[in-house]
């Protein structure tokens, strides 16, 4: 009888284990008159509240990429949600339209705050997320976004940047306004960030006296992490190429990172 029940056991674990799932699921929210159209993923084999990660995509929009990076987020123990940060899920297919996008964001602090505040209570709400530890992460025009919100004195524990862009469009803060613990992973040959943005933004988190770390990883350039930069930057002609060992080296850095702040 004993050999049974236990036998009977295991077979219901092994069923439970294969029914479960990342899951993604799309949430339909706005951002003043905006329609945003935006995905929270995570792993539904766990019941307890879990910490979250808002995800700012590339000037391309939510792609595939970013779809990809969520999910590896949920295997990682997190709630992630992909915030929409042009609305109605838009996305572009050249740098033109790219730029376009990402320029209607990042001209206007505003709505640029407003789209993430958006996504960041809509993560708040999950019931899978401890609403008091959450992070952000953005890749490229996304790491602008999220640094962008940690100088503004975003409430987030942890925020990371991947090959993210330096352009600061939010005041110096003052000393004490920073929350987030701060991580910026860049390429060291990325020509989109130049020295002299480095050197303003060291000093404005050093003024702040903010707890930040840059890693500058030799011969990486832009989108090191998007396994589609590399036919991107060839159709396109730009500065664009995955690295993989450069992609997983900065993974784990932020997987270090995120775990120290976030799961503890």
């Amino acid at each position: 009888m004993r050999t049974i029940i236990v036998g009977a056991l295991c077979a219901i674990a092994m069923v439970a284990n294969a029914n479960a799932a990342i899951r993604e699921e799309p949430v339909t929210y706005t951002a003043g008159d905006t329609t945003m159209k935006g995905f929270v993923v995570y792993d539904d084999a766990v019941t307890a509240r879990r910490p979250g990660i808002v995800m700012v995509h590339e000037w391309w929009g939510i792609t595939k990429h970013i779809h990809d990076e969520a999910r590896k987020f949920a295997q990682q123990g997190y709630t992630a949600f992909i915030a929409d940060m042009y609305g109605d899920a838009r996305t572009a297919d050249n740098p033109k339209d790219a730029g376009a996008l990402s320029s209607s964001v990042m001209k206007d602090p505003k709505v640029m705050e407003s789209r993430f505040n958006a996504a960041r209570d809509q993560l708040a709400r999950q019931a899978s997320v401890n609403p008091q530890r959450i992070g952000a992460v953005g890749y490229c025009f996304g790491g602008a976004v999220v640094l962008n919100m940690a100088r503004a004195g975003a409430d987030l524990a942890a925020v990371a940047g991947f090959h993210a862009s330096l352009g600061l469009n939010t005041p110096a803060p003052a000393p004490g306004t920073v929350k987030a613990k701060i991580l910026i992973l860049n390429g060291a040959d990325d020509p989109f960030v130049k020295r002299e943005q480095y050197d303003a933004l060291k000093k404005d988190f050093d003024a702040a006296k903010a707890d930040y770390r840059i890693i500058e990883y030799p011969g990486a350039v832009h989108a090191f992490t998007n396994p589609e930069a590399t036919e991107l930057g060839k159709k396109f002609n730009l500065p664009l190429r995955y690295d993989a060992k450069v992609d997983q080296e900065a993974k784990a850095e932020a997987a270090k990172f995120f775990a120290a702040d976030l799961q503890k």
